[in-house]
């Protein structure tokens, strides 16, 4: 009897094969089939050693990570420290990592529009700063009282028409990310991520996977990946249990079968270290980039 994983990656063949129904609508692969699939490693502020950010961009540079995530919080009033930091530099700015107030589902209107404001100056400076998208999260656990199902998702995709507009404009995308149930009640599945955007209408709004949220919400890394698509454009890695670095949780820090589906979707975007550490950082750092390495090799 095939398992869950066997089926997923006989339906996405099958969708490639055939073309049409709605298998091949979730489960398309991006359309650029010139691409190739490529580690991009990316870190977000605090995971390099380092006292301010040259020296952290000097790190990163030596290990070869070619991203840099900022937090999204102040933002526009570093735009100018960013780039002149990372000018010469091979290191682009990947992702925005959130930085909002407000919450898009909450019961109050005026919530929402705090959220809406403040993503839209996050994402104008992000548009400024070459990145890929900013990262939200609809809604928290704590942020109460929000909207019930499915009112809820008819209030956000409404909301998330004006936001992806707002984002292309300004060259960039709003990246949803579905959390697991510790975090969120609402959206926890790439699929969930993904449809969300699908509805919205907009090629602004795209989703990112995150390896330690789907470690306790799906039942394949693979196929949680082929469900996120064409919208899939960015991706979050720690270790498996207890969100530190790759490698520090063992044997089931195994990132291989993810990134088998990211080569098979040509995924070109960046995979961003969110994760602490343990360990001293200029030994933990980069035997995670080597363990990422390998198992994309072996993927």
């Amino acid at each position: 009897m095939h398992n869950r994983r066997d089926f997923i990656r006989t339906a996405a063949i099958a969708a490639g094969m055939t073309g049409i129904g709605s298998i091949s609508e979730v489960m398309a692969a991006p359309s650029d089939k010139k691409a190739k699939a490529a580690l991009n490693l990316s870190f977000q502020e605090g995971i390099a050693p380092g006292k301010n950010l040259n020296e952290k961009l000097d790190y990163m540079e030596k290990l070869g990570v070619v991203g840099f995530e900022p937090g999204g919080g102040g933002l526009a009033g570093r735009v100018s420290e960013i780039k002149q930091a990372l000018q010469g530099r091979k290191i682009k700015v990947s992702a925005i990592c959130a930085g909002f107030s407000g919450w898009l589902i909450a019961e109050d209107a005026a919530r929402r529009k705090e959220c809406m404001d403040t993503s839209k100056a996050i994402m104008a400076a992000g548009g400024e700063l070459g990145s890929v998208g900013m990262i939200l999260v609809p809604g928290f656990n704590g942020q109460q009282p929000s909207l019930p199902m499915p009112q809820a998702r008819e209030v956000l995709i409404e909301q998330l028409k004006e936001l992806g507009d707002f984002a292309l404009k300004h060259g960039t995308t709003l990246l949803l990310e579905p959390l697991n149930r510790r975090e969120a009640w609402f959206m926890r599945l790439v699929a969930d991520a993904a449809a969300i955007a699908k509805d919205s209408g907009s090629a602004g709004i795209a989703c990112i996977g995150d390896f330690w949220h789907m470690t306790w919400e799906e039942t394949s890394d693979y196929g949680a990946f082929i469900s996120g698509g064409k919208y899939l454009k960015h991706i979050h890695i720690a270790s498996r249990k207890r969100r530190k670095m790759p490698g520090e949780d063992g044997e089931a820090d195994n990132y291989i079968d993810g990134f088998k589906a990211l080569k098979a979707l040509n995924y070109t975007g960046y995979v961003s270290f969110e994760c602490g550490t343990e360990g001293k950082r200029e030994e933990t750092v980069p035997a995670a980039v080597k363990l990422l390495r390998d198992q994309w090799n072996k993927a």
